[in-house]
């Protein structure tokens, strides 16, 4: 299982609790494209007494079954991505809190957001959960969002009635945009946005697609990826988004060979596979200006050619992971890496 292990130590973005939520309920078409199943699954069942047209629904996540009887009306997300998920498939009115953001929301949900209470400014207690009588939590770091030592165990929030799932990219063998697309997809179908989910994904392809025909003819530019650097570089590995974001804005990730989605590597390795870009993740307190005066002072980090050049390239880090930001993402990075590319 694949999380980022420095999770906990995010910086998150905070603002004024809001009110009650509003809470509209739902109906909707079911989810012809998967399963639909007589009986709850190990994600337990949405909370309702008995099955909406269309429903039971069933979607595979890192080998459970996910179950809801109907669209969920009280859902909580926590992280980032998670949270924009379900507002780019138009589900606010659907959500009775969030919690632990690593940067502000996308410009274009901001006003949707601001109607959903705030749980907690990082993760909420087990209490505080069951204060907000959810009917389903969406996770976007599982690994620690479901922490059992602290209460938030999966067994425990779904004995308590909560279906829950987590993102793909805890599993995933090879995380791709396809793995983002079967994401949306399967929050779509658990809350009968299909529609909304196929657009979504649309967008993407576009997006990468344009992407990928400007860079046409182009060489890859090898990338180290510098979340923070210490006695160590924290840096992405190969299983995550990360490294196909990199790929798809043309580059080539110098340590794809590392099999986590997050890694710390050695000064010495991160100088000698010689970067010729560095990628700064962009988040929390550390500036970016800090982070690279901290690789430029390194006595053998700044001997690479990215240093000698002074070819950096910064990404919010909250655009570096399984969510609607791909898209935009690999852009951005081609962008940086290529300037001027037109194909």
């Amino acid at each position: 299982m694949h999380h980022p292990s420095r999770n906990d130590r995010r910086t998150p973005v905070t603002r004024p609790r809001p009110g009650a939520a509003r809470l509209i309920a739902l109906a909707a078409a079911g989810a012809a494209a998967l399963t639909g199943c007589g009986a709850p699954g190990s994600g337990g069942s949405g909370g309702s007494a008995g099955a909406a047209e269309g429903y039971p629904v069933t979607v595979e996540e890192c080998g459970r079954e996910v179950t809801v009887d109907a669209p969920p009306r009280r859902a909580v997300a926590l992280n980032q991505h998670a949270t924009e998920v379900m507002l780019a498939l138009g589900l606010e009115d659907r959500m009775v809190g969030t919690a632990y953001l690593d940067d502000a929301v996308l410009p274009e949900y901001e006003a949707a957001y601001q109607d959903i209470p705030v749980l907690a400014d990082e993760y909420p207690s087990f209490e505080e959960l069951l204060a907000a009588e959810p009917d389903f939590v969406y996770a976007g770091y599982p690994g620690s969002a479901f922490d059992e030592a602290e209460g938030r165990g999966r067994d425990a929030l779904e004995g308590a009635g909560m279906a829950t799932y987590g993102s793909l990219e805890q599993c995933a063998d090879e995380v791709t945009a396809e793995t983002v697309y079967q994401e949306i997809r399967n929050v779509g179908a658990l809350f009968g946005a299909e529609e909304r989910a196929e657009e979504l994904v649309g967008g993407i392809e576009d997006r990468l697609a344009g992407v990928e025909g400007r860079l046409e003819g182009t060489d890859p530019v090898d990338v180290l990826v510098v979340d923070s650097v210490g006695s160590t570089v924290f840096t992405s590995g190969g299983a995550g988004i990360g490294d196909e974001i990199i790929e798809r804005a043309g580059g080539r990730n110098v340590f794809t060979d590392v099999d986590e989605v997050f890694a710390d590597v050695s000064i010495e390795d991160a100088s000698d596979r010689a970067p010729e870009t560095i990628l700064f993740y962009d988040y929390g307190s550390v500036p970016v200006e800090e982070k690279i005066a901290a690789v430029e002072d390194d006595p053998l980090l700044s001997r690479t050619p990215a240093v000698e050049e002074e070819r950096y390239a910064v990404l919010p880090l909250s655009s570096a992971v399984a969510g609607v930001r791909v898209g935009d993402a690999v852009a951005d990075v081609a962008d940086q890496l290529h300037p001027g590319a037109d194909g």
